[in-house]
């Protein structure tokens, strides 16, 4: 959808800037399997890319972790969290 503000170039991270301004968040990590989602970080302070449908070179490029199923995604959000 052109419409769509976080379909556009750098709209993801956009978005994310105001979510994190809006709600005074200190901690965001983005998901996402195409390159507008990579563009998030930052101010997401890590990109988990997912190739569980296509497998995008610039999203295993740009990834700090890069999962194709959920069961990795969920390993990855706890090892995250427990993050010191």
């Amino acid at each position: 959808d052109p419409e769509e503000p976080t379909s556009r170039d750098m709209g993801k991270r956009r978005a994310l800037e105001m979510i994190q301004k809006n709600n005074n968040y200190q901690t965001m990590v983005m998901i996402g399997d195409g390159a507008t989602d990579a563009q998030a970080k930052p101010p997401a302070d890590a990109f988990i890319g997912f190739g569980g449908v296509v497998t995008r070179d610039i999203v295993k490029e740009k990834a700090c972790w890069f999962v194709t199923n959920f069961e990795d995604l969920e390993k990855v959000i706890i090892e995250f969290a427990t993050k010191e």
